[in-house]
This record gives structure tokens, C-alpha cells and sequence, in this order.
């Protein structure tokens, strides 16, 4: 059984879009707006700290352990994997 949710799920409570990819169209500007102006390893630090927010928030080990999961499924062995 999975419980990490894989299909787009952004939005605001109460609020119907039009479109269901405007919600994630919606997010993708605040993170890349988050970003603007700080340094490589400034904004490095900044996803450190957004990922740590967002597992406190989410608290369920099973959903963390799913994400990370799948998280380094899409980059083990890529080719754009970076190793430091």
C-alpha cells in the first residue's frame, strides 16, 4: 500500500481552478521566486530547509520514506546525478 501522493495535488482550500495544472503552475513561481537572487549555495541551503519544513509538516514517516524513495529512484544513476 502506498501513501505518498504521486499525482498532481496542489491547490487552496476552497479555491477551484479552471485548469488543474494551474495550482502546480502556481507553486513552480513561488520556488523559482524563492530562489531569485540568492548565490548556488544559498539556494542550495534554502531546498535543504524547505525539504526539512516540509517533512515536519508532513510528519508521517511512511509518506517521508516513500518520498525519498522515489525521490532517489529518479536520480540514482542519472547522469546528472552530482557526487561531491
Amino acid at each position: 500500500m502506498t501513501h505518498l501522493v504521486t499525482e498532481p495535488h496542489f491547490g487552496t482550500p476552497g479555491v477551484l481552478h479552471r485548469q488543474a495544472y494551474t495550482p502546480g503552475d502556481d507553486f513552480y513561481e513561488m520556488l523559482i521566486e524563492g530562489h531569485r537572487g540568492l548565490s548556488d549555495a544559498q539556494s542550495e541551503l534554502m531546498n535543504a530547509r524547505l525539504v526539512l519544513l516540509l517533512a515536519n509538516h508532513i510528519g508521517d514517516l511512511r509518506v517521508l520514506r516513500e518520498a525519498i524513495a522515489a525521490a532517489r529512484a529518479g536520480v540514482a544513476g542519472s547522469a546528472g546525478a552530482r557526487h561531491e
